[in-house]
């Protein structure tokens, strides 16, 4: 029982370290990005948000929100604005409180107030005002909020979680884990009354988010369009043919 109690308030201490890997970065950083990008550093309650804009070289069909995973910063997601600039589309990224040059006290709400910020600087920069969202592992609870405050194109969600409650559950099964959760991020309540085309990319053999967690949107989403790639890891979706292949119809198709 000891020692029961011992990990509970262990995961309940030490859950941000736990679930968040960043590696600040000094404002005098020059990131390593295969295409030229402008930056942005906004004030932001206690500290710095930090942005980067991509913009493809071809006329600009739309503009991305861009909300990448839990380590490191925005230079370890290096390949991915590629993929959207190929089809046409400008990339809008930012980094979370304590993540590259972004400071600041780190928290759910101050997140998805980051990410409001970050739309806000899209509109008055003229970029698109319905954009399309993308998520991808954590990322994919901040895309999921963002769905249900703008109206936007579609909503793509890479290695997705049904809530942070449900994951830390399948790896703490023991523990009363929504009482222990600082963070929610609660995906399936966001996907549940969308009015957006909805995609998620997940593959089969993914050792962090479970692929189950995605079934377990889709049966409670019927609308949402599943990829799935066979034996794909968390990591390395974009390694796969198939992945690129439906990526780049998606991107081409939407209006």
């Amino acid at each position: 029982m000891v020692l029961y109690l011992v990990i509970g308030i262990g995961l309940y201490l030490f859950q941000d370290k736990l679930l968040f890997h960043p590696e600040p970065v000094p404002l005098s950083y020059h990131y390593n990005f295969d295409q030229p990008y402008e930056e942005f550093n906004l004030p932001f309650r206690d500290g710095n948000l930090n942005i980067l804009r991509f913009r493809p070289d071809s006329a600009v069909k739309g503009s991305v929100l861009y909300f990448h995973g839990n380590m490191s910063n925005m230079e370890r997601y290096r390949q991915d604005p590629e993929k959207f600039l190929r089809n046409g589309y400008e990339v809008w990224m930012m980094d979370y409180p304590g993540f590259g040059k972004s400071t600041g006290a780190r928290s759910e709400e101050a997140i998805y107030e980051q990410a409001l910020a970050l739309y806000q600087l899209v509109i008055k920069s003229g970029g698109a005002d319905h954009p399309v969202i993308y998520g991808k592992s954590i990322g994919t609870g901040v895309a999921a909020f963002m769905a249900t405050r703008i109206k936007a194109k579609a909503l793509i969600l890479e290695t997705p979680y049904y809530s942070i409650p449900s994951l830390a559950g399948y790896y703490a099964p023991l523990y009363p884990v929504s009482l222990l959760n600082k963070y929610s991020f609660p995906v399936n309540r966001y996907l549940s009354n969308l009015n957006m085309p909805v995609t998620i990319f997940h593959g089969t053999d993914d050792g962090t988010v479970p692929y189950a967690q995605s079934l377990k949107l889709k049966k409670e989403n019927t609308g949402i369009n599943l990829i799935t790639i066979p034996g794909g890891g968390h990591n390395n979706l974009g390694s796969f043919p198939f992945y690129q292949e439906k990526m780049d119809s998606l991107l081409v198709g939407l209006k």
